[in-house]
């Protein structure tokens, strides 16, 4: 997932002054800005990101994207003006060789993009100025700085008039697609004419049979890693075609395709398309501002619905949408509307909106970007999103940061959060302090690591993050070389000569095996597997083991202690044993498995790892884990499970999808040693010499539940044993359903010794005494205890929820996370309006009673609960008198106060309560004057007379004086008496209690300004009676 961070960068391309001041006059004027310039009207960036092209009415500015700066400009004349009309859009070829303006007549005028690799512009020209002598990286970055950036020169090509009308245009590899107005048709017009001399080609919409209605095409979008195109027509239909190959006959078919998105009614007509070749995604946006999103399973019209995206606020918010796009490595879709931006994960998580800003500040800031969007482009790999406004003539550049789950698939990343940005890292650090830091939101946890700066220069942008599990070392790979960081020391070590650095790219990923870096290369056409040492430095004499590998390798990861599994293009697991020596670290294969005609398409497998049974972790031969194994692979948002089995015929593998729209998963196994912690307010790992229950499930507790997330919800099995038991058929609804823990923000690590799920959250900072608004990204954090425990109890295995709850009793917020198991029950049971036959309300009083803060929990769940639910708490424990006396014997006073509202609720405390007198007797006797008090508050709401109050005063030997009174003036009480100790008198801190409102028949009384009971019949929790913990 992607996250916004800081402020807007602002580009112009035109000059902008201030006026003089007039001094003369001696008037003083603020200086106010000239901008008399034309707004941006398009956008289009290349296929690399390196370059793109902006275009006002009158003139079209090519751009470098890393840096954001302008290399060359073509103002077109007056005449040219006239004959053609203004600019409208611009297309660029992919390769930024050719940009094609459209104008407002019909036409199409074509300029070469020329770059010279000799020439340089903005070079550094240092005159009579003492330069300080720099030497190593320091010198090759101030020669960097120095060169300069090459020079782009823009030549006019020619101009195609279409008579027809442009509805909407497209520019290809080979030529450039425009749809055409009256008659709706599709020509295709090459960039240079073929051997035959022809260059333009037509196909009407009425002869194009896979079409509903020949109506016309509004918007084009291509995917050239799909080899997909996406049409819009007026009608509201999107259709996925297909350009066909050109042959020797004229007649020949030029498009084929197949609708796959029609409106269902009024507000869902397909408005803006954009694609998603990573996850194979075809994303629709409508005028409600709903995003309709389709999976393409292949080329033959099978594109079925996969989710909705829904409308980050109301359309007289948002607008309709304007553009959209997926980031490049499609883990994140971000759309522009008329007034504001959003941003979703892959499979439907909302992210970071401009809508929660102030629209007021945004409008005296000038910040547009926050008010409007006309069109964005993804630049800088993923790591920048340029935005244009309406009626405005700057680009505003937005920094992202991401997930270096992105960038590598590994169990490292998933279990401790790293962040990658353009220019460094930024490590979550939580893991390492106490468990109440972790969860504060408030605390720096964040730890910003700037990557070397001669490294990022000469490789940027950063393509690979891979972390240790233990998380004491880093290591990044850029377009080639790589380099790794301690976290400990604070020390980068980096490649000696750039030579050596830039023989090798990374391909297929990192992982850390303690200090040892693995890292799958491409060098000069061969493959490797590669093992450098944190303790030694990088050179080409430094590497400890090198692999070879017939092919390029697609992931790879460590699993279990000592395994590591490569998978490679050939479609093909290696299984490797690292052997770890005093001085020398080595691999050794010991099986191999060909999953021919069992993955079709290498690329597409993410992620892979394997579940090993307990006997052959223990006890058995390496080489024979590949027959045992059931391997797991995430083939893009299918999580798959290969299941090993054997029959007459030998070996053999049954293949079952178990999840679907899986943006990661993560084995708890495969973390190994993460698991156990020094950290004694945490739980225990599971050891091997725990006793085993009787229970439905391991006596290890999570450590083989398997997690993943889904979009919408974590979910998770308790026991990866429940996906691997054999089913009666191959359909995967016979996998068991997993537990569904929602979160409403992006969730990016289990703490499961914590009992939390980490996440992140975007907001917008805006200031008052700031004249501009930035990003940032806080910790959120989400209990998943309690959602564990309830499907433990359902499964009515009450012997394996308390061996888990026993792991997390010493957690400070374990009573909260019984609290809320309580709670949610009630709730649903309330709702649902289960008998006793089928409630599960028995088994969590049960399970509940077991705990020494039993009592507090309960009182607890019912302050926070409405009043109408108490009776089916109730229903199911002993009666409220019951509970109080029993807060009584074991000293719970504050516990037994909260007791008596509830008995007071029940109508089952009189005026002159004989347990308000003894909870008040004994409060005296305990010094706790705070809760002596409260009690006085509220016998003065049995009684407003106070005579109550009097009554009980006096059984304590604490006679009132004759001084006390009622004052009715302002509906307040004064008491004071001679007999309170030290002196002091039995009253509010203010000076008076405040009279209660009338109580009403069957509720009870109702609250004060800090009572009891609010006026809709809940309780109020903020008072005395609550828990202090």
């Amino acid at each position: 997932m992607y996250w916004p961070m800081g402020g807007a960068q602002i580009y112009s391309a035109n000059r902008r002054r201030r006026k003089a001041s007039k001094s003369q006059d001696n008037l003083e004027e603020d200086d106010e800005e000239e901008d008399n310039a034309a707004p941006i009207l398009g956008l289009r960036t290349s296929r690399s990101g390196h370059l793109l092209a902006t275009i006002t009415a009158t003139t079209m500015t090519v751009w470098q994207t890393s840096p954001l700066v302008v290399l060359a400009a073509a103002s077109r004349s007056a005449a040219s003006l006239r004959s053609y009309g203004p600019n409208v859009a611009v297309h660029l070829r992919p390769d930024a060789s050719i940009a094609v303006i459209q104008t407002l007549n019909g036409f199409l005028v074509t300029y070469s993009i020329i770059v010279d690799p000799t020439a340089r512009v903005y070079q550094q020209i240092r005159e009579g100025v003492n330069q300080r002598k720099a030497t190593g990286t320091d010198s090759v970055i101030l020669e960097k700085e120095k060169a300069g950036f090459r020079e782009v020169r823009i030549k006019s090509r020619l101009v195609i008039r279409i008579d027809a009308g442009i509805a909407a245009a497209l520019a290809l590899d080979n030529e450039i697609v425009v749809a055409t107005q009256k008659p709706a048709a599709v020509q295709c017009i090459k960039w240079t004419p073929d051997d035959a001399g022809k260059q333009t080609s037509t196909e009407l919409t009425n002869h194009m049979a896979w079409m509903q209605n020949a109506s016309r095409i509004t918007d084009m979008i291509h995917d050239r890693a799909m080899s997909l195109t996406v049409w819009i027509t007026s009608d509201g239909k999107a259709y996925a075609v297909q350009r066909l190959p050109d042959e020797s006959d004229g007649n020949q078919k030029l498009f084929r395709g197949y609708g796959f998105h029609s409106p269902e009614g009024q507000g869902t007509e397909a408005m803006k398309a954009a694609i998603n070749a990573r996850f194979s995604l075809l994303a629709v946006g409508c005028p409600q501002g709903e995003i309709h999103v389709y999976v393409a399973r292949d080329y033959a019209g099978s594109i079925p619905p996969s989710h909705k995206l829904p409308s980050p606020a109301t359309v007289s918010t948002t607008g309709q949408i304007t553009s959209m796009s997926y980031s490049p490595d499609g883990y994140c879709l971000m759309v522009g509307y008329e007034h504001g931006w959003a941003m979703w994960s892959v499979y439907g998580k909302p992210g970071a909106s401009s809508f929660s800003a102030d629209e007021t500040l945004s409008a005296i800031n000038g910040e547009g970007w926050l008010a409007s969007v006309k069109s964005l482009s993804w630049v800088n790999a993923g790591f920048g999103v340029l935005l244009t406004c309406v009626d405005d003539s700057r680009l505003w550049e937005v920094e992202m940061t991401k997930s270096a789950v992105t960038t590598c698939f590994s169990t490292a990343n998933i279990s401790r959060t790293v962040l990658l940005s353009s220019s460094g890292l930024i490590l979550y650090r939580g893991f390492d302090l106490p468990t109440t830091t972790t969860i504060s939101a408030d605390a720096p946890l964040w730890q910003h690591v700037a990557i070397p700066t001669g490294y990022l220069m000469n490789q940027k942008p950063m393509r690979c993050v891979v972390t240790s599990l233990d998380g004491r070392y880093v290591a990044v790979a850029g377009r080639r070389g790589l380099a790794h960081y301690s976290i400990g020391s604070g020390r980068w070590k980096t490649f000696d000569d750039t030579e050596s650095e830039n023989a090798f790219i990374v391909r297929g990923g990192m992982c850390w095996y303690q200090h040892i870096l693995i890292a799958a290369i491409e060098s000069d056409d061969t493959y490797e597997l590669r093992l450098y040492s944190r303790e030694l430095g990088l050179n080409a004499t430094s590497v400890l083991h090198v692999e070879h590998l017939p092919s390029a390798v697609v992931t790879l990861s460590i699993a279990g202690q000592d395994s590591l599994l490569v998978y490679t293009f050939e479609n093909v697991l290696y299984h490797y044993i690292l052997n770890a020596a005093s001085n020398s670290v080595k691999l050794f294969q010991v099986g191999q498995l060909a999953l021919h005609g069992i993955v079709r398409a290498p690329p597409r497998v993410r992620a892979v790892t394997w579940i090993l049974p307990e006997f052959q972790m223990r006890n058995g031969d390496p080489s024979q884990d590949v027959a045992h194994a059931s391997v797991l692979f995430l083939v893009d948002a299918k999580l798959v499970l290969l299941q090993s089995s054997t029959n007459e015929a030998g070996l053999k593998y049954d293949m079952r999808v178990v999840a679907h729209n899986v943006e990661y998963f993560d084995l708890m196994r495969d973390r190994g040693t993460l698991l156990r912690s020094p950290d004694h307010s945490q739980p225990q790992t599971p050891s091997e010499e725990d006793t085993p229950v009787n229970g439905l499930h391991s006596h290890r507790g999570l450590y083989d539940s398997l997690w993943y997330f889904d979009g919408e919800s974590v979910r998770c099995w308790m026991d990866v044993e429940d996906i691997l038991m054999p089913s009666t058929t191959e359909n995967e609804r016979d996998v068991p359903q997993p537990v569904t823990i929602a979160v409403d923000f992006y969730p990016t690590s289990v703490m499961l010794n914590r009992g939390v799920i980490l996440g992140l959250d975007s907001e917008i900072i805006q200031r008052r005494d700031a004249h501009f608004a930035y990003m940032r990204h806080g910790i959120r954090t989400q209990l998943f205890l309690h959602d564990i425990l309830r499907r433990h109890l359902s499964q009515f295995d009450l012997a394996a929820a308390s061996i888990l709850a026993l792991r997390y009793q010493d957690l400070p917020y374990f009573s909260h996370a019984l609290e809320l198991l309580l709670h949610t029950v009630l709730d649903e049971e309330v709702d649902a309006g289960r008998d006793s036959d089928t409630s599960l309300m028995p088994h969590v009083v049960s399970f509940l009673s077991s705990f020494p803060d039993y009592l507090d929990i309960v009182v607890q769940c019912t302050r926070k609960t409405e009043v109408r639910s108490w009776r089916t708490l109730f229903a199911y424990l002993p009666s409220p008198q019951q509970l109080f006396e029993e807060s009584l014997e074991k000293d719970l006073l504050k516990t037994a106060g909260g007791y008596l509202l509830i008995l007071h609720t029940f109508q089952e405390l009189e005026t002159s309560s004989e347990q308000c007198v003894r909870l008040l007797q004994r409060a005296k006797e305990a010094g706790d004057w705070d809760l002596c008090k409260e009690l006085a508050r509220f016998l003065m709401a049995l009684d407003a007379s106070g005579e109550t109050l009097r009554e009980a005063l006096s059984r304590m030997n604490l006679e009132p004086s004759r001084e006390t009174n009622v004052q009715s003036t302002d509906g307040s009480v004064l008491l004071s008496t001679s007999q309170a100790p030290k002196g002091q008198q039995l009253q509010h801190p203010n000076g008076n209690i405040d009279r209660p409102r009338d109580s009403t028949e069957g509720e009870g009384p109702r609250t004060s300004s800090e009572g009891f009971l609010s006026p809709n019949g809940t309780v109020v929790s903020e008072d005395y009676f609550s828990s202090r913990s």
